[in-house]
């Protein structure tokens, strides 16, 4: 058939099927007027959040179609966990079967093979009483203490650990409500003609490609290593960034990313950016303070980015001291004196007054301190009534947190984290998507804010007398935390909120602090290229809070030129302005990966480092696209009826021309 010859007859076979199809359409009070019509019409696409392969150097875990192809499988909507699957079904799943309903698929190898996929309700949230699909002692092979039996999550069932041969997304609230009308279609057609199916397009390339660990994908280069930037500030700035005659460092710490089942659904509201929120706001409370430079003390702020996946911020960090590495210039571990991380303090408000629980490795003298200085900053707060207790003594020591790294690093570590529990997490929904802004309080957060700030320049006063008109004038701005919780954990505005966007130009409004794949050669440690939003919301917000105006206070885009300055707000349109801070990214992935002539390698486990041999080195396949729509189709048995009968019909009208011919042709050599 000539090419020329196609097109037309292509327009005229889509000119019949619109026009077939438009009296259905315009009866629901739409057109077909194009091919995109046309599809829209047919297909159904879904808003949803994917589950996506995650490797590590023994195996995988998350969710993959087991091939390469598409899956398409009916809609059965599950009521219960004793319902049954008969044949290959897309399996519609209310939030609060989820737990039960993973663990039985993962010790169930028949009904494992029944299910195509699994949808995921988000209706029905506030009845939940808990959700955490992580485990009860998280991340228990990096603790510094042998009793790994204690249930620190006791809502965790585990379930996101698992290894899952079939995609599973999580239906947005108005995907759900659709989704639900679809499945009672189903149900009522029973077994007609017609079905209404789900199409999942997630197709990892560490399937495609049989790499089933890290090391292997890497070599092949199927995946990348999970990883961001972390980020580090002095309050004032450091000056000679010598480490020689430097002050000894009170350090406090916290992390800037959170974990899910859901890749992008990881906003963390408690479990981390609760902390990080109480940083950020005493760290603003703290600027306005003009003495700090007399102080005994230097003051330093560390946000740890990957820290839900084997502590790659901080461990990464400590590493970087370790060598010496241009990110940390200026600094050295020998100087950390004392170390105070900010954890979950979201949830504090459970009686008439917020109470904080600190939790101490050990019964050294600097611990005590802090706890002293923590009391202290306690009762300067009067009227106020923020209380901080001692953790209990039962307790196995403290709990998952950064400063595990830094205890495990070096035992002799003085540290204290400050949490919003005693001996189990009050968060019920630790690294699930329903840890959002409804789960914290902002007093919680400004609370522990004020605690920590007021802690923070007593433990910087040292030995000296503290300065109680100072101190009694440190006080933070509660509307600065409602508005970065309206920054970070919301969508209105999100990351298009005024104080963001006062700072860096988003990528996306609505936040998620999962924490990516490293995408940087390692050695552009300053200027990172590929810095997630909230690492570089983070880093302007404290070169900016911790800095001093540059003498001629000129404008940047960039770097600046003088030592010691660097540009704040550089993406935000007329350019940035060169300020003096000494503030650094750091890169935060696997100490044990080296990048090295533009492919990733794994390293042998670091006999020196003993949490080497725990890293899990944990990487992220790649793919190509992902998808999912819904749509009707057709039971191949009337297909085959409808062959049947075109063959038949296209028989019976060959009969009927050749017989027609025929006579006709008797009659015309008759005349």
């Amino acid at each position: 058939m000539a090419a020329g010859s196609v097109a037309p007859r292509l327009a005229a076979v889509v000119c019949v099927a619109l026009a077939v199809l438009a009296p259905a359409a315009s009866g629901d009070g739409a057109t077909l007027e194009s091919v995109p019509d046309l599809v829209k019409a047919m297909y159904l696409n879904i808003e949803s959040f994917p589950c996506v392969r995650l490797l590590n150097l023994s195996g995988e875990i998350g969710c993959s179609n087991p091939g390469s192809e598409k899956i398409i499988a009916p809609i059965v909507r599950f009521r219960n966990n004793s319902d049954q699957l008969v044949q290959p079904s897309t399996v519609l799943l209310p939030l609060d079967q989820m737990p039960d309903f993973f663990l039985r698929v993962s010790n169930d190898p028949e009904l494992h093979q029944k299910v195509a996929g699994v949808l995921v309700e988000s209706n029905g949230v506030n009845s939940l009483q808990e959700f955490s699909p992580d485990r009860k002692f998280p991340q228990d092979a990096f603790a510094p203490y042998s009793n790994l039996s204690h249930d620190w999550n006791p809502a965790g069932s585990g379930i996101m650990w698992n290894r899952y041969d079939f995609p599973v997304f999580l239906l947005s609230e108005e995907s759900t409500q659709t989704l639900r009308k679809v499945s009672e279609k189903n149900e009522k057609s029973g077994n007609g003609y017609k079905a209404n199916v789900g199409e999942f397009d997630l197709v990892m390339q560490t399937t495609k490609t049989h790499t089933h660990d890290s090391a292997s994908c890497l070599k092949e280069q199927s995946c990348l290593p999970l990883g961001g930037h972390s980020v580090w500030a002095s309050l004032p700035p450091i000056k000679n960034e010598s480490t020689e005659h430097q002050k000894p460092i009170i350090l406090a710490i916290t992390s800037q990313d959170s974990a899910s089942f859901f890749r992008d659904r990881s906003l963390g509201a408690d479990s981390s950016i609760s902390g990080l929120i109480a940083l950020l706001t005493a760290v603003d409370a703290l600027s306005h303070l003009h003495d700090l430079s007399n102080l005994k003390k230097q003051l330093m702020f560390a946000v740890f980015n990957g820290e839900a996946w084997g502590y790659l911020g901080s461990r990464k960090f400590l590493q970087e001291l370790d060598e010496g590495a241009d990110s940390v210039n200026g600094i050295s571990s020998l100087m950390i004196d004392q170390v105070l991380e900010i954890g979950s303090v979201g949830k504090a408000l459970i009686e008439e007054y917020p109470s904080f629980y600190a939790h101490a490795e050990g019964n050294s003298s600097a611990s005590k301190k802090i706890l002293d200085a923590l009391q202290s900053a306690s009762k300067s707060l009067g009227s106020d009534n923020v209380k901080v207790k001692e953790a209990a003594s039962s307790n196995p020591g403290v709990p998952p947190s950064s400063l595990m790294s830094f205890i495990r690093k070096n035992t002799s570590t003085s540290g204290v984290v400050l949490e919003d529990f005693d001996s189990h997490f009050s968060n019920r929904f630790y690294h699930s998507y329903l840890d959002s802004p409804a789960n914290i309080n902002s007093s919680s957060i400004a609370a522990a804010a004020a605690l920590v700030a007021r802690s923070l320049y007593i433990l910087a006063s040292a030995d000296s007398p503290v300065n109680l008109m100072t101190l009694n004038n440190i006080r933070v701005n509660v509307s600065l935390v409602e508005e970065i919780i309206g920054c970070l954990l919301t969508c209105n505005p999100g990351l298009s909120c005024g104080l963001v966007k006062s700072f860096i130009s988003p990528s996306n409004s609505c936040p998620s602090h999962y924490v990516g794949v490293f995408l940087d050669s390692p050695s552009g440690t300053q200027f990172p290229s590929y810095a997630d939003d909230t690492s570089r919301f983070v880093w302007n917000f404290l070169a900016d809070r911790t800095s001093t105006l540059a003498g001629n206070k000129s404008s940047c885009t960039g770097k600046c030129s003088d030592e010691g300055e660097v540009c704040v707000g550089a993406e935000v349109e007329g350019g940035g302005r060169c300020v003096v801070s000494t503030t650094r990214y750091v890169p935060a992935y696997s100490t044990r990966l080296k990048f090295e002539d533009n492919v990733w390698h794994v390293l042998p486990a670091n006999s020196s480092d003993p949490m080497s041999a725990a890293d899990p080195v944990w990487t992220e396949s790649y793919w190509n696209t992902i998808g999912l729509r819904v749509y009707v189709v057709q039971d191949t048995t009337y297909d085959w009826l409808v062959l049947v009968a075109g063959f038949s019909i296209t028989a019976a009208s060959y009969c009927a021309v050749h017989v027609g011919g025929s006579y006709l042709s008797k009659i015309t050599k008759r005349d």
